[in-house]
C-alpha cells in the first residue's frame, strides 16, 4: 500500500506496534520538502501512532509530555501541533480548474513559491488575476502532501476542492499517494477535503511546528 510506504520513509517506521511508538530516524536531521528541519513528526491511526525523531532523542521523548517535545529536539521557540490528515486513492470526479506551471513562473504568489517544482494554479481569464493555487509537499517517492490557499475574493466558488481533486489525480498518476492535512478546527478546509474525496478516517498527524 502506497500509504503504508510513504509513513515508512517518512517517519521510519510503519505500522505502529502499539499505542505510540517513538522511534528514531536520521531524516528528522536532515532538510525536508521546503529545506528546513522538521525535528518530531507524528501520525496516528485508530490503530495506533508513530512518532519520529532523531535517534539520540528517543528516550527523553518517549518519557516526555507533547509540550515538552520541543525543547527536547532543540527548538524550544516551536510549538506542538495536532492535525486532522487524511490521504486519497480515489479523487472525487470534479473538473479540472486550474493549470501547472513552474513555481517560479512570473505572477506566481510567493506562498506558493516556497514549495519548488510545478505548482497547480487558477487565475482570472480575463485579468489574470491570481485566484487560488495549490502547492505540493514532496515529503518522499510515495507520498505528496497538498496544500491549498484560495484568495478572499474568490472564496465560495468550489476552486479549492477542485484544484485538490486535480492535484491529487496528478500525484496518483505518478505513482504517490496524495495526502492532506487541517488544524482540527478548520470546518472550511475539512469541507474542502471531504468534497474533494479525502474522507475522515480517525488518522491525526502531530509533531513540532515548522516555525517558531
Amino acid at each position: 500500500m502506497l500509504l503504508t510506504e510513504h509513513l515508512r520513509h517518512w517517519l521510519g517506521a510503519w505500522p505502529p506496534s502499539g499505542e505510540l511508538d517513538v522511534i528514531g530516524s536520521p531524516r528528522r536531521s536532515e532538510p525536508g520538502w521546503d529545506g528546513r528541519i522538521h525535528p518530531a513528526i507524528g501520525v496516528g491511526s485508530p490503530d495506533g501512532g508513530v512518532l519520529s525523531v532523531a535517534p539520540e532523542h528517543v528516550e527523553r521523548v518517549a518519557a516526555a509530555s507533547p509540550s515538552e517535545v520541543p525543547a527536547l529536539v532543540g527548538y524550544p521557540r516551536r510549538g506542538w501541533f495536532t492535525a486532522v490528515y487524511r490521504w486519497s486513492t480515489a479523487p472525487a470526479a470534479l473538473p479540472d480548474a486550474g493549470v501547472w506551471v513552474p513555481a517560479s513562473f512570473p505572477g506566481v504568489p510567493e506562498w506558493l513559491r516556497l514549495f519548488g517544482g510545478e505548482v497547480l494554479v487558477a487565475v482570472d481569464p480575463g485579468t489574470g488575476e491570481h485566484l487560488a493555487g495549490v502547492g505540493v509537499k514532496r515529503h518522499d517517492a510515495y507520498g505528496h502532501e497538498l496544500s491549498v490557499v484560495t484568495a478572499p475574493a474568490a472564496r465560495g466558488r468550489g476552486l479549492a476542492r477542485r484544484l485538490v481533486a486535480q492535484a491529487a489525480r496528478r500525484v496518483l498518476d505518478e505513482g504517490a499517494v496524495p495526502t492532506y492535512m487541517h488544524a482540527t478546527s478548520n470546518a472550511a478546509s475539512a469541507a474542502v477535503a471531504d468534497a474533494a474525496g479525502f474522507p475522515a478516517q480517525g488518522w491525526t498527524a502531530f509533531g513540532v511546528t515548522e516555525l517558531p
